[in-house]
């Protein structure tokens, strides 16, 4: 097996480094929040070289943005029910449920505070937004295709998932009933 095909194998070191920096990132964040930590204190935490943080990420802006897209990905997937009502309740539940998890509050104000880091910060948040705003269109493109009609990906983004994540950001409850009611209104 040479050097490259080593590099590409799924899991291994490579998957768990990642993995420990990642809850390096997410720990430091609900611990202390956005901005109070830095590349080298996630490396002692997850017990690698900050030369290896660089050189995979390249900068905290672009290391948090993976962490928020990777817990997104693997803990909200885009369904795929039959149909957009069904699909956009079981996202809307899953979402909700991941926003209010034991590190959901520390996501959501990932995703706020890197609006307020420079530019950096600012590409950073924009690279997020849009592949979520991607993976749902890929969802509401399936409806199209169904004959349904669908939203744009920014509506759903605006009557769905915004309103959750400022309940979350002060403190109220999402039960499954507003987020199904929040789903009723976009419908």
């Amino acid at each position: 097996m040479n050097e490259r095909q080593r590099a590409r194998r799924p899991g291994g070191r490579s998957a768990r480094v990642g993995a420990e920096v990642h809850q390096a990132v997410t720990d430091l964040i609900s611990e202390r929040g956005y901005g109070n930590f830095t590349i080298g204190e996630v490396a002692a935490r997850a017990g690698v070289a900050d030369s290896s943080i660089y050189r995979r990420w390249g900068s905290l802006e672009t290391l948090l943005t993976d962490v928020a897209l990777t817990r997104l990905n693997a803990r909200s997937p885009m369904p795929d029910t039959g149909s957009l009502s069904g699909d956009l309740r079981t996202y809307a539940a899953n979402v909700a449920r991941e926003v209010t998890g034991p590190d959901g509050l520390a996501l959501v104000r990932l995703a706020v505070a890197l609006s307020s880091n420079g530019q950096q910060g600012l590409q950073a948040r924009d690279d997020l937004l849009a592949e979520r705003a991607r993976q749902l269109q890929s969802m509401l493109d399936r409806a199209s295709e169904r004959g349904e009609h669908a939203p744009d990906a920014l509506g759903v983004l605006d009557h769905i998932m915004a309103p959750m994540y400022i309940r979350v950001l002060f403190g109220m409850e999402l039960t499954p009933d507003y987020v199904d009611g929040l789903v009723d209104r976009m419908l």
